[in-house]
């Protein structure tokens, strides 16, 4: 799946946490994902990986299947206690143009990853390094699962230091539009409080 560069400036330009409302409060990803560097942003479509624990064979072996463009989204089989990213594979991943990383798991290097011109969200730092497990069972381009969210190849990935979403296909247009609608919306209630209205007033939330 391939989304226009209007949609994915959109996308952007309105976060994950109002894409994630005005798709209806789904698609939000574990908090503890966030960025590496507070200013990263990512927006484009998930190419999915499920490795073991401990196993970052099949990210190298992804990172070369993946399109430009594409997130790596990464379940690691909850083995959030190893460093399965650093400057090598960020390296490798701005040569081949991909667009970020998503993982469920830590990273290392820290300090040249958020130096570096591409989006890394992870589970934290961790400096334990992985194994290379030729004969484990992985897959690509599958569903696969991070926290309560079920991500498919092609869900739009957007995230910031909010946090990640991913939202469908099918959802993505009226999300954007539905987020763009909810933005005014929110900027008018603001006007509105600035000149001096109530919070409880505009809700209609009564004085409690």
């Amino acid at each position: 799946m391939s989304y226009s560069a209007e949609q994915l400036a959109e996308a952007t330009r309105l976060g994950a946490a109002t894409l994630h409302e005005a798709a209806g409060r789904i698609g939000a990803l574990p908090s503890a994902i966030k960025p590496v560097a507070p200013d990263m942003r990512i927006a484009g479509p998930a190419f999915t990986v499920h490795i073991p624990a401990g196993d970052n064979l099949w990210i190298h072996r992804a990172l070369y299947a993946a399109a430009p463009g594409d997130v790596l989204v990464v379940s690691t089989s909850g083995g959030i206690e190893w460093g399965y990213w650093g400057d090598i594979l960020n390296t490798a991943a701005i040569a081949q143009r991909l667009g970020g990383l998503v993982i469920d798991g830590g990273v290392r290097d820290s300090a040249g990853l958020a130096t570096m011109p591409f989006p890394v969200f992870s589970n934290g730092l961790c400096i334990n390094g992985t194994i290379k497990g030729f004969e484990a069972t992985a897959w690509v381009r599958q569903p696969i699962r991070i926290g309560e969210v079920v991500v498919r190849q092609g869900d739009l990935i957007v995230g910031d230091r909010d946090g990640v979403v991913a939202l469908p296909e099918a959802k993505v247009a009226d999300a954007l539009a539905g987020g763009a609608r909810r933005e005014q919306d929110e900027s008018d209630k603001i006007a509105r409080i600035k000149a001096g209205e109530r919070t409880i007033d505009i809700y209609g939330f009564g004085a409690g």
